[in-house]
């Protein structure tokens, strides 16, 4: 049975309670790595996407690792390097395809986009598996749920203002909550996943 996202979001900050500083600081450092190269002029977009790859990859392992209550060290958040074409390739599947999408309309890029939200989880997981087998998946899983997750966004939208207010500094701690949400809510749908194809 599917759980409700208020629940998600309340698993999250139980597993978050009394352990917020390392997910802060992976946090921190990976903003920091992913952000930095784009003010290099020029190169600075290719830079990014060469490094950003394998950190998101890295990042969503991290956190799922953590939500699970399994080995989460700054270490994870680099693992991503050690599958790094597969990360790379799926990464520019990814925005190839959702740009494509938006060039019919911005809500059928946002849907698309949605579709791939759990790719990276899939390749946190399963690093042999193929890109396209991980997008495809991907969409298979959120058949049905692509309204869910989007109202899982939404519930963030509120907190994003506040950081707003404290000057972007309650982002540090509003990003760790949201991606342990992510990783509960991918959780969740694994598991329903599993029980539809058996």
């Amino acid at each position: 049975m599917i759980t409700e996202n208020k629940d998600l979001m309340k698993q999250a900050r139980e597993t978050l309670e009394g352990n917020w500083g390392l997910p802060i600081g992976v946090a921190v450092v990976y903003m920091l790595i992913v952000g930095t190269p784009s003010i290099v002029p020029l190169f600075g977009s290719a830079i990014t996407l060469l490094i950003g790859a394998p950190m998101v990859l890295g990042f969503a392992r991290f956190f799922l690792n953590f939500s699970r209550g399994q080995q989460a060290d700054f270490n994870v958040l680099f693992s991503g390097f050690n599958n790094f074409g597969t990360a790379l390739v799926t990464y520019l599947l990814m925005v190839i395809f959702v740009m494509l999408w938006m060039l019919l309309l911005i809500v059928p890029g946002i849907i698309a986009s949605i579709g791939y939200s759990q790719t990276f989880f899939i390749l946190a997981e399963d690093p042999t598996i193929a890109p396209m087998a991980a997008l495809r998946k991907s969409k298979e899983m959120m058949y049905g749920y692509k309204w869910k997750y989007f109202c899982l966004n939404c519930r963030f939208i509120g907190w994003g203002l506040l950081c707003i207010l404290t000057l972007g500094i309650g982002f540090i701690f509003l990003l760790p909550y949201m991606q342990v949400s992510y990783a509960k809510f991918h959780d969740d749908l694994r598991a329903n996943y599993v029980e539809v194809v058996q």
